[in-house]
C-alpha cells in the first residue's frame, strides 16, 4: 500500500510540474533588470507643466553588469547648456537578498551622494527584452516628502523610464509626472 501511495505521489508531482512551470513568468525580475546592460542613447525629458509637453535634452547611458550578474554600474552623460556643460551621473545598484529590494548609490559633481532603496516588481514580462519593472520608494522631491514611482519599460531596443511623484505632505494620492528617459539601444 505504501508503494502505491508513493507512486501516486510521484505521478501527481510529475503532472503538477508543467502546470507550475506555466505559472512562472517567462523572465525573472533579476533577468529583466540585467538585460539593461549595454549602451543607450536618447533624451532626458521634463514635462513642461504650462504646455503639458515633454521637453528633452540628449543623454547617453552606459550600463555595465558586473560578473555577479547582480551589481550594475550606470553612467549617464548629458549637456546641461553653456553655463553648466556636460553633467556626469554615476550610480551603482544591486538587488538585495530578498530579490525585490534594489539598493542604489549615486554620484554627481556638486551634489551630495545618495543612498536609497526601492521595492521592485515585475509588472509584465514576455522575455528578457520585453518587460515592465516598477520601482517604489519614499524620498524627497522638490524639497518635499514624496512617494516616488519609476516605471521602466523595455520593448526590444527601446527603454523608457517614467518618474512619477505623489507628495506625502498633502491629502490623498495624486501622482505627477516629473521626468522620463527615452532611450534606444546604441547601434540599433
Amino acid at each position: 500500500m505504501m508503494r502505491l501511495a508513493s507512486a501516486a505521489a510521484c505521478l501527481a508531482a510529475l503532472f503538477a510540474a508543467p502546470a507550475a512551470a506555466q505559472d512562472a513568468p517567462p523572465v525573472s525580475l533579476a533577468e529583466a533588470r540585467a538585460s539593461m546592460a549595454g549602451a543607450w542613447e536618447g533624451q532626458l525629458q521634463y514635462l513642461d507643466y504650462s504646455s503639458q509637453r515633454w521637453e528633452g535634452i540628449s543623454v547617453s547611458v552606459t550600463v555595465t553588469l558586473e560578473g555577479d550578474r547582480n551589481t550594475m554600474l550606470r553612467r549617464s552623460v548629458f549637456d546641461d547648456g553653456p553655463r553648466v556643460g556636460n553633467v556626469f551621473i554615476t550610480s551603482i545598484s544591486m538587488l538585495g537578498a530578498d530579490g525585490v529590494t534594489e539598493y542604489n548609490s549615486g554620484f554627481r559633481a556638486g551634489r551630495t551622494p545618495w543612498l536609497e532603496a526601492a521595492t521592485l516588481s515585475l509588472a509584465a514580462a514576455t522575455d528578457a527584452s520585453h518587460w515592465t519593472i516598477i520601482a517604489l520608494r519614499e524620498a524627497e522631491d522638490d524639497n518635499r516628502p514624496a512617494r516616488i514611482r519609476e516605471t521602466t519599460t523595455r520593448d526590444g531596443a527601446s527603454l523608457v523610464t517614467l518618474k512619477e511623484v505623489d507628495f506625502l505632505d498633502d491629502t490623498g494620492e495624486e501622482w505627477f509626472s516629473r521626468n522620463r528617459t527615452v532611450l534606444t539601444q546604441a547601434g540599433q
